[in-house]
């Protein structure tokens, strides 16, 4: 089963072929406990058909245990978005209902040279010498969840030592218990500076500037 219609399909060609350069989706599954894969398999090869520009690979993050480990994924489904700047960027559930939106801009921003961060945050950006790990807990119903998953993404890209994930907030129950998520978009920053609602930039870097403050 088809998850775009015809008309769905041919906006998402047009923007996957506008990409700048070629970007690799690395999806990792498991086959007996995760629900979910199948469809995340599923849909990510849909998209990944619509363009050249885009490279899907497939691996058991369960079997292969070297490439999970390579790229920092101990959960499944998930979705590692690589391009020129690195593969920093992760989807931890089907990006499906708004978040396409995140998985779209997140494609486009990691085959583009830059971003449109403003200079005082790439400033500090650049500063930041410590590994940090931005989690934006949504559901594919939130219509406010995508900008801030978006903003979590263009940090990771700007800042080689971040990292930012979206987390499908009812894929991974027990994650949302542990990081007490009781509404969406929650954004956790190195698992101590937590934040609830889309924020704008500012808001954003000085929560990663305060969870690295001693």
């Amino acid at each position: 089963m088809a998850f775009m219609d015809q008309q769905t399909a041919d906006e998402v060609k047009k923007r996957l072929d506008a990409l700048e350069t070629e970007v690799k989706i690395v999806f990792f599954k498991e086959t007996l406990l995760c629900q979910t894969c199948g469809p995340a398999e599923d849909f990510l090869k849909e998209v990944a058909a619509l363009s050249p520009k885009v490279k899907l690979e497939v691996f058991n993050r369960v079997t292969d245990t070297e490439k999970a480990a390579a790229y920092g994924i101990t959960l499944s489904p998930a979705a590692v978005i690589e391009g020129p700047k690195g593969a920093r960027v992760r989807f931890f559930g089907i990006p499906a209902g708004y978040e396409f939106v995140s998985l779209l801009e997140a494609l486009k921003n990691s085959a583009a040279p830059g971003t449109d961060l403003k200079p005082e945050t790439l400033a500090a950006l650049a500063a930041v010498a410590a590994p940090v790990n931005i989690k934006v807990f949504v559901t594919p119903t939130c219509p406010y969840c995508p900008a801030a998953v978006v903003l979590a993404h263009k940090f990771a890209l700007a800042c080689p030592q971040i990292t930012a994930e979206m987390v499908e907030a009812t894929e991974f129950p027990q994650l949302a218990e542990k990081y007490a998520v009781e509404g969406v978009p929650k954004i956790v920053v190195n698992d101590k500076v937590h934040l609830v609602g889309a924020q704008p930039e500012p808001a954003m870097l000085k929560a990663v500037q305060d969870s690295l403050a001693v």
